[in-house]
């Protein structure tokens, strides 16, 4: 199992999970766990996901939701288990 970390921070609009997971359906991404929250008017969004099967690679993977990110008006971040963890340890 390859698990990828996505994180989705922005303001809170219509169909940001609907775009989001429709994407990751589109391309073989399978979400395990996800949780999200609308905090004044601010939306987060954090999903552990399978990418074992996925379409494209890890690279074009995060490239697209980066843009698919820019289309909506949120960041979108794709990260590898090992690279987030990495990143996020104290």
């Amino acid at each position: 199992m390859k698990k990828t970390i996505i994180t989705v921070v922005g303001r809170d609009t219509v169909g940001i999970i609907a775009k989001v997971c429709n994407y990751l359906a589109e391309n073989q991404v399978n979400i395990e766990d996800i949780t999200q929250t609308i905090l004044q008017g601010y939306f987060n969004m954090m999903m552990v996901t399978d990418t074992s099967k996925a379409s494209k690679s890890g690279g074009e993977l995060a490239e697209d939701l980066k843009e698919l990110g820019e289309k909506i008006g949120v960041v979108i971040r794709c990260q590898h288990e090992d690279i987030f963890n990495m990143m996020h340890r104290i």
